[in-house]
């Protein structure tokens, strides 16, 4: 490309606990090749920052905070959005166009899920259209994992799920001491994990248990198990162990669900306000399933995608690399596709970097395959096990600590000159 070689990387959906480690590694692999890439810019929250010209200046960054994007987590470096891009706002893309030409913004890279997937194949198809000199590929993304075909044979997990595994699989073994200390007045803990319709997150619980030895019951939202049959299976437990400890996911169905977001997804509440993991505790103890006390809740919050300290060093190094190789892609492959990770096959774990069309995995949703989790749909096989457990890895994540507390990257709002009008996105407007 001899025109527009600039680069622009953001991204959009939920964070992780890895997320800024991906965008330290376009930084790095762009500064690899000066002769092919001019300036880098990221966008501040996502593709709003695009659309509103808010773009953050790389080379304003002193090199100590891009380095420290590496154990920095959530998104509080750029930002984040969930911001949809729709054919009845017409007007964004024609904006979109006007920015990019504006700074001569050649290279885009989306680093998201399912949702900034489907953004990133719509600019890059808007560019195609136009003859604009742009390349886009995406960068995987999301804690749930729910990011590639069923039989999972492409994309095999997506950086943010290994380390959201590790944090349940060492949260499960501190609440089961809580269970074994407390079971004479909290007999039943249901504890809510993150997740819409897919059951990746309460599956890595098993991590945690792989011999299991727990009174654990996970429930698998690919099986719609209805509150009854749960309540019954909770019994049985409770008659054979005297507890148990039940994880679900916050997009288990047992009340009609609430609001969505940007995005469309369910907000994980109800429509009385209430998580569906209250609503499952509450079931519970109406039922008087023990006569030692109510069932307690714990529904889990956002900690679970933001705790750096319990991340995976595993998922970290893949977060950089899957990046880096997203440079790759679009040097020597072009627009419309999105970087990769995936396994070789034998015994141990290995992963390699590949790529897969973003017109493949827009919007794409995949469920934990059902050879995964058992018959009563109660937990998970050891074929999941021997799948997920190689991505928490072996060793706890360091975090850089200044005066007891964690350094976190701050990067200076130092935004490149406007040269467009102003613009009011149109998801915004009255």
């Amino acid at each position: 490309m001899k025109k527009n070689i600039n680069v622009l990387v953001a991204q959009s959906g939920g964070p992780t606990p890895v997320i800024n480690n991906s965008l330290r590694g376009v930084i790095e692999a762009c500064r690899d090749y000066p002769s092919k890439f001019g300036k880098i810019y990221a966008g501040w929250h996502g593709i709003e920052g695009l659309l509103q010209e808010e773009l953050i200046e790389i080379s304003a960054q002193p090199q100590k905070e891009i380095d420290l994007l590496a154990t920095t987590p959530a998104a509080g470096a750029i930002g984040t959005c969930r911001y949809k891009l729709t054919e009845d706002r017409p007007e964004d893309f024609e904006r979109i166009i006007e920015v990019l030409k504006a700074h001569d913004i050649g290279y885009f890279f989306y680093n998201g899920g399912n949702d900034s997937m489907d953004t990133a194949n719509k600019v890059s198809n808007l560019a195609k259209e136009r003859n604009l000199d742009l390349i886009v590929v995406g960068i995987p993304k999301t804690v749930d994992n729910d990011l590639g075909d069923q039989e999972i044979t492409y994309c095999d997990h997506t950086p943010g799920y290994g380390s959201i595994a590790r944090h349940w699989a060492y949260i499960i073994q501190n609440a089961n001491e809580e269970s074994m200390g407390c079971c004479t007045h909290n007999p039943i803990i249901v504890m809510e994990a993150m997740g819409r319709g897919t059951g990746f997150i309460p599956a890595a619980v098993r991590l945690g248990d792989p011999n299991r030895e727990m009174p654990l019951l996970i429930v698998m939202p690919e099986k719609n198990i209805p509150k009854e049959q749960i309540a019954d299976t909770v019994s049985d437990k409770l008659k054979q162990r005297g507890r148990c400890i039940v994880v679900m996911n916050a997009g288990q169905k047992f009340e009609p669900s609430g609001g969505k977001d940007a995005f469309g997804h369910s907000d994980g509440l109800t429509a009385s306000g209430r998580t569906q993991g209250l609503c499952l505790t509450s079931y519970l103890t109406s039922k008087k399933l023990s006569k030692y006390g109510p069932a307690l809740c714990n529904a889990w919050g956002i900690e679970q995608r933001m705790v750096s300290a319990l991340a995976s060093k595993v998922d970290r190094e893949e977060a950089f690399l899957v990046a880096r190789h997203a440079v790759e892609i679009a040097l020597k492959e072009g627009t419309g596709w999105m970087s990769s990770i995936e396994r070789k096959p034998g015994a141990t774990y290995e992963a390699y970097y590949d790529k897969v069309a973003l017109t493949v995995i827009a919007n794409s949703i995949r469920d934990v395959p059902n050879n995964w989790i058992t018959k009563d749909g109660f937990d998970v096989t050891d074929d999941f096990v021997k799948y997920a457990k190689p991505l928490i890895g072996d060793e706890w994540a360091d975090v850089p600590l200044e005066g007891g507390i964690q350094r976190f990257a701050r990067f200076k709002k130092v935004f490149a000159e406007k040269r467009c009008k102003e613009y009011v996105p149109m998801m915004y407007r009255s």
